[in-house]
């Protein structure tokens, strides 16, 4: 005699459940590097902005100039100052500047 028995179905709900959970958990730690990376990406090309301007100032006016409102006022530079802490030491007008650029915590 045939008869028919229900399959329990609670394995196949429980695995389901853990491999959603540990797809979403690899997702959104793989958007955390990336926000990172795109922030240490943005803060180098930053400081490359500002070395350039700085580099321009120099080959028009022949000086380096002391601080950074002036690259801002004058040639365009636009920084973030709420996403990056920036370091300028300018030195001497004929020496290049110090030019650090952080991200902020």
């Amino acid at each position: 005699m045939y008869v028919d028995k229900k399959r329990r179905r609670w394995p196949y709900f429980i695995s389901a459940v853990l491999i959603l959970a540990i797809a979403g958990l690899i997702v959104w730690r793989g958007a955390q590097v990336s926000a990172a990376n795109l922030q240490e990406e943005s803060a180098v090309a930053l400081r490359a902005a500002i070395q350039r301007s700085a580099l321009q100032c120099y080959v028009v006016e022949g000086a380096y100039p002391s601080n950074l409102a002036y690259l801002e006022e004058n040639y365009g530079l636009q920084i973030n100052t709420e996403d990056f802490h920036v370091v300028y030491d300018a030195f001497a007008s004929n020496l290049p500047p110090y030019v650090q650029v952080t991200v902020r915590p």
